[in-house]
């Protein structure tokens, strides 16, 4: 309703019937209405301004934090230690938005400026104990309970729905259900099942293959362990430019990974490509050589070798170093239309 009214009034302003339309003579120019004056606004120096963490002449206070991370490969959460010393490895107690939750600190005692963080810290509640470990045990037993009842009840209500795993928070006080499916779900009717066994909190949450992967894991075609299950924090935008700036072959079975997705992998090297760009010439640049001018038909932005075309000898290929040509019109690189639509499903 807001949006229709900016409009209204913003674009389209409403005719008002008090007062007729103004005429005027050709070459007259209209008088401009007084504008109502306004309150000056604060200058934008009175906002907080964002800080670097590496800057050595912050002079803002400094806190106290260590960062915690409740997966084996998942985001930092910074804590306040509550005047305890921890080290790297150790296991903590802390409130979380979805309840009580053991962590892995990842990042001992350290000073950060207070301007650096979003948010107010919350305090540990304590260092683990041999009880917290007995009762995370049992948690992970619980789990294995709870998905077999999550998934013989989507088999009972016939959902579309894949489970993929279940989290039970360390007071119990929440259960996370995570599924994949290939459209959207009506669970309501599953979610009270579940509520009235298990007379908790219920939440469940679709997530996509990426996600899907990272959780269960399992071998890349390197023969290595997923990126992404084993350090990667955070997934990064990979798209099917960076494929064809890396000279590779656009075959969905050799730059998408068991996901389905284009590799993570493709951006690693991105940016080292990314400078050989900018100093290599592409293919289809008209360039000059010591033998006469010619076309770029082939590129090799590790080597930088280049095979050119020559204008005067077009049967035989110049194979040269991009230091020893001269460019007249770089080339470009794009990536058909056909090819972006047949493989826009793995980015």
């Amino acid at each position: 309703m807001e949006n229709n009214e900016y409009f209204t009034e913003k674009i389209a302003p409403k005719k008002n019937n008090d007062h007729a339309p103004e005429t005027r003579e050709r070459g007259t120019k209209p008088e401009r209405p007084q504008r109502k004056k306004e309150f000056p606004r604060k200058p934008k120096q009175e906002e907080a301004p964002a800080m670097n963490l590496t800057s050595e002449d912050d002079s803002s206070p400094k806190v106290e934090i260590i960062g915690v991370r409740f997966k084996d490969v998942g985001k930092v959460y910074y804590f306040s230690p509550n005047g305890e010393q921890f080290k790297h490895g150790d296991s903590t107690i802390v409130e979380t938005a979805r309840g009580v939750e053991c962590g892995e600190v990842v990042l001992p005692n350290r000073q950060i400026s207070q301007s650096a963080l979003v948010s107010p810290l919350k305090n540990i509640i304590r260092k683990a104990t041999e009880a917290d470990f007995r009762q995370l045990k049992q948690n992970r037993k619980k789990e294995e309970e709870i998905m077999q009842t999550f998934t013989e009840k989507i088999h009972e209500h016939g959902l579309d729905m894949k489970p993929i795993e279940v989290e039970y928070t360390f007071d119990g006080s929440k259960i996370m259900f995570y599924f994949t499916s290939d459209g959207r779900v009506d669970f309501r009717d599953l979610v009270k099942d579940l509520a009235f066994i298990y007379r908790t909190r219920i939440e469940l949450r679709q997530i996509g293959v990426r996600d899907e992967a990272k959780m269960l894991g399992g071998l890349g075609i390197c023969g290595r362990p997923f990126c992404c299950s084993s350090f990667l924090g955070d997934f990064h935008p990979v798209s099917i430019k960076m494929a064809k700036e890396q000279s590779l072959s656009l075959n969905p079975t050799k730059i998408s990974g068991t996901c389905g997705r284009l590799m993570c992998c493709l951006k690693y090297e991105q940016n080292c490509y990314e400078d050989f760009l900018r100093t290599t010439p592409k293919t289809g640049a008209y360039v000059e050589t010591a033998e006469g001018r010619g076309t770029v038909t082939e590129v090799n932005l590790l080597t930088g070798m280049l095979k050119v075309k020559l204008d005067k000898k077009p049967d035989v290929p110049l194979s040269i170093n991009k230091d020893e040509v001269k460019v007249i019109k770089d080339g470009r690189i794009q990536v058909n239309r056909d090819e972006m639509k047949a493989l826009k499903d793995l980015e």
